[in-house]
């Protein structure tokens, strides 16, 4: 519940949301302030899907 607080969720929120959108939520948080030395270009997603 600590964590859900930080995150600014409710417990309507938390209604419509299960344990691992939860995580997801934290993880990405946890991730915010990291830099990449690379970001993807249209070009690279395409060569990736294709």
């Amino acid at each position: 519940m600590l964590r859900c607080s930080e995150l600014g969720l409710t417990f309507e929120d938390l209604d419509n949301m299960t344990v691992g959108m939860v995580y997801d939520m934290l993880i990405e948080k946890s991730n915010d302030h990291e830099k990449y030395p690379y970001i993807a270009t249209q070009n690279d997603i395409e060569k990736f899907f294709k």
